[in-house]
């Protein structure tokens, strides 16, 4: 069975999918990843560094946290990093064309034959997720193969209000279907975390029980199948399977 995570830049597939990818790991599944953009306009920790420069670093990061998350094939797909604001720049992921976008996901998709796809949910505001989430739904409707289980990674907007934070960021609570216990995988998800040694992690100055309350569940929305409503989901891996 194989699994298959969708992210703009690199450490979006730790700091936001990582217990997913140890989580795949640890119950047999095959883990690809695919990111965008190698970060070239991420904050850096400890100092000024050119784009260029800061874009080798990142995908060497990422490539280092994926091995430690067990993940079998990480691919880029080569546009630039948008930044969170202002006129995208040529080459970059929020000015492609969108097609282009969508065919890129379809094209890796196709290939790895993935059994569950997972994408941001983008509810952090950042518009590179939201373009690759938009472009991923978008492209599992066109490929040839087609994975039985979809699913958006989500920041429960709980969590965020209690972070004082005034901005209504987060996805409503009552729009998540699936909760996983995935405290097990805490110590692994640390590491791939840290190994973006370029980038702060979110979660660094948090008091310990909130950062427990972000990282030792994950929280997630089905979009395929359609979710029928009722009671969560316990795990996003389809039972019997992995």
């Amino acid at each position: 069975m194989r699994l298959l995570v969708a992210v703009a830049h690199p450490d979006d597939e730790s700091f936001g999918c990582g217990s997913v990818l140890a989580h795949a790991t640890a119950a047999g599944l095959e883990a690809a990843v695919v990111c965008a953009t190698r970060g070239e306009l991420g904050e850096v920790s400890g100092g000024a560094v050119m784009p260029d420069e800061l874009g080798r670093r990142r995908e060497a990061e990422l490539r280092a946290a994926a091995t430690i998350l067990g993940v079998a094939r990480v691919g880029l797909l080569g546009w630039l990093d948008s930044g969170v604001d202002g006129e995208p720049a040529p080459g970059s992921l929020a000015g492609a064309d969108t097609g282009d976008v969508v065919a890129a996901i379809g094209e890796i998709v196709d290939e790895v034959r993935p059994h569950v796809i997972v994408t941001l949910d983008g509810s952090d505001g950042h518009r590179d997720h939201a373009v690759v989430r938009d472009a991923t739904l978008a492209a599992v409707e066109r490929t040839s193969w087609r994975p039985g289980r979809v699913y958006l990674w989500c920041l429960a907007r709980s969590l965020f209000e209690r972070l004082d934070d005034d901005r209504w960021l987060g996805t409503p609570d009552e729009e998540i279907t699936t909760v996983v216990d995935v405290n097990s995988h805490l110590a692994t998800r640390w590491r791939a975390m840290r190994a973006h040694v370029s980038q702060i992690p979110p979660y660094d100055g948090m008091p310990r029980e909130l950062q427990d309350a972000f990282l030792a569940t994950d929280r997630l929305r089905r979009v395929v199948p359609p979710w029928p409503g009722g009671e969560t989901e316990s795990d996003w891996i389809p039972p019997g399977d992995g």
